[in-house]
């Protein structure tokens, strides 16, 4: 990681918003993504108990994914029209994956997920990390393409590859090295909403 660009980008987003994430001009940006008001909603529908209901957890999924700025337009009816046209045993599959990767194990999870995604075209980066950030923002990372490939040539970030089809090893290696620059800035930016951070990190290359 180059530490020095990473730096440099503190000093200059601190320049335009001496509050960090705070800071009243971020204000309308955060306010449009809402993440937390989102965050505790995912928390009421992925509920442990609901998980006995997998085409309610079905319906969450799609209402959750048709709700959040961070899924393109372009995906949210795909998203919609695979729930409707889903089978019985790929809800439960759908339920299984997410249970594993909010409560059991994330690895399973994980690959469960990309599995019953891929069915329909939709085994994505962004479809497949949406519902665990938003029930843990302070740990869990939304993986977004562009942002993740931007990321790794811009502060230079060796020895990982990014690959279109997810992979939980490729998640992992990544929110190793994100929670590692979060260690290496300041309160203001090392915030609890990792997707905010990401922000950062975004906002920071496009200057």
């Amino acid at each position: 990681m180059n530490l020095e660009k990473l730096k440099n980008a503190e000093a200059y987003f601190l320049e335009l918003y001496p509050e960090g994430f705070q800071d009243i001009g971020l204000q309308p940006i955060i306010k449009r993504h809402n993440t937390a008001k989102i965050g505790e909603q995912v928390r009421e529908l992925f509920a442990k108990e609901n998980f006995s209901q997998p085409e309610l957890i079905c319906e969450n999924f799609a209402k959750i994914a048709s709700k959040s700025t961070l899924i393109s337009l372009f995906e949210k009816p795909k998203v919609r029209d695979m729930v409707k046209s889903m089978r019985m045993e790929r809800k439960d599959m759908l339920c299984i994956g997410l249970y594993e990767m909010l409560y059991g194990d994330p690895k399973e999870g994980f690959e469960t997920l990309v599995e019953v995604l891929s069915f329909y075209g939709l085994a994505k980066w962004s479809l497949v990390t949406l519902i665990p950030y938003y029930f843990y923002r302070d740990k869990a990372f939304f993986i977004k393409p562009t942002t993740t490939k931007n990321i790794l040539a811009f502060f230079e970030i060796e020895g990982l590859v990014y690959k279109p089809k997810p992979s939980y090893e490729f998640y992992i290696a990544y929110a190793s090295v994100l929670e590692n620059m979060k260690a290496n800035v300041g309160a203001k930016i090392s915030h609890d909403d990792n997707a905010a951070f990401t922000g950062f990190l975004m906002m920071a290359m496009e200057e």
